[in-house]
């Protein structure tokens, strides 16, 4: 089980970044088949799929509208875009220099929305304001902006820059709770502004990537930013990391988890009810995370899968599946991963 697998996406958001597809006269189907979404997985309320068929998902859109900012913006963010703003901020000294560089660059592609920069000694806020005349921008648009940002600031300096607070203008969208995971708990919508708030101390921090690394990081970003740079300060985000760190068959118990974070028992108990998680959940939705990510390899038969998530019995296994997501494990698979496998037990 690849360590690295860094969650799943619901399909709520999903269907948002469908529907804006949808909205400007492309035809969603092809656009999901060829992520390797299955109809199967659209029609699941629960389903979720891995970050690198949204990250596919999100990469396809962008390509087949020619447009970056998928058509949020009166003027489109042209393919190529994304790869000129990498290398424009590469040229930054330090993140300070490379935010003031990403942001500048989004203000000459884009039209309506736009990143004002305000630092003080205990924030960086970025402050997302669109024109006037213009309707308030979806919360779907204003984490696309800040998406590609923060996610490009974050790899320069190579670490995830904390955030501290977020408000917008909109009206709370139903994928609340995978926003609230792209940047932080503390997150309130209907407001009389938008705007971010960063922990000041990247500021100063050199860029530390070069042309070289550049090459690598511009095969998945930015569709990878959507997980790649979640929130980990919660105390479902460190038992969370805590249980990923380890083989499935050795995951230590809550008491044993809460040593391991310096916390008593009970306090890590009361800080998960608190953020509505618990210890049983978190396993979970952990398990179910790793699950799909497996079901991505063709090459593995789904009792091998069920066996490193810990069930010793494959049915067991798919009835915890079709409870997490409301499906079967080999509807995750979709149309072309049945052909594959179906291709390669048959040679």
């Amino acid at each position: 089980m690849k360590k690295s697998e860094k969650g799943t996406i619901s399909m709520s958001l999903v269907n948002e970044t469908l529907a804006l597809a949808r909205a400007r006269g492309l035809d969603a189907a092809p656009l999901a088949d060829a992520a390797g979404i299955a109809p199967a997985l659209l029609a699941a309320p629960r389903a979720r799929v891995s970050s690198a068929q949204y990250g596919a998902l999100w990469s396809g859109i962008a390509r087949a509208l020619d447009d970056e900012f998928f058509g949020q913006d009166s003027h489109p963010m042209k393919s190529g875009s994304f790869v000129a703003m990498t290398h424009a901020a590469l040229g930054a000294r330090t993140g300070r220099h490379a935010l003031q560089r990403a942001a500048g660059f989004m203000r000459l592609v884009l039209d309506d929305l736009a990143g004002q920069i305000d630092i003080d000694d205990t924030r960086v806020r970025i402050v997302l304001a669109h024109r006037d005349g213009t309707p308030t921008p979806t919360m779907f648009a204003y984490a696309t902006w800040f998406i590609l940002v923060y996610g490009l600031v974050c790899w320069l300096v190579g670490q995830r820059i904390p955030l501290v607070a977020a408000r917008f203008r909109c009206a709370m969208p139903a994928a609340a709770a995978e926003y609230r995971l792209m940047f932080c708990d503390d997150m309130k919508f209907a407001q009389d502004a938008s705007y971010v708030d960063l922990s000041p101390a990247f500021l100063d921090l050199p860029v530390v990537q070069t042309a070289a690394s550049a090459r690598t990081f511009l095969r998945s970003a930015p569709g990878n930013f959507v997980v790649k740079y979640r929130d980990p300060g919660s105390y479902a985000a460190r038992v969370r990391r805590t249980l990923r760190a380890l083989p499935v068959s050795a995951w230590p118990g809550a008491d044993d988890v809460a040593r391991r974070l310096h916390v008593a028992p009970a306090t890590l108990r009361r800080r998960l009810k608190q953020e509505g998680r618990s210890f049983q959940s978190i396993k979970d939705e952990l398990r179910r995370d790793l699950a799909i990510g497996a079901l991505q390899d063709t090459r593995r038969t789904v009792a091998d899968i069920a066996a490193d998530i810990g069930f010793a019995e494959p049915s067991a296994f798919h009835r915890a599946f079709r409870k997490w997501t409301g499906m079967r494990p080999s509807d995750c698979r979709g149309a072309r991963g049945r052909d594959a496998a179906t291709a390669s037990h048959a040679e």
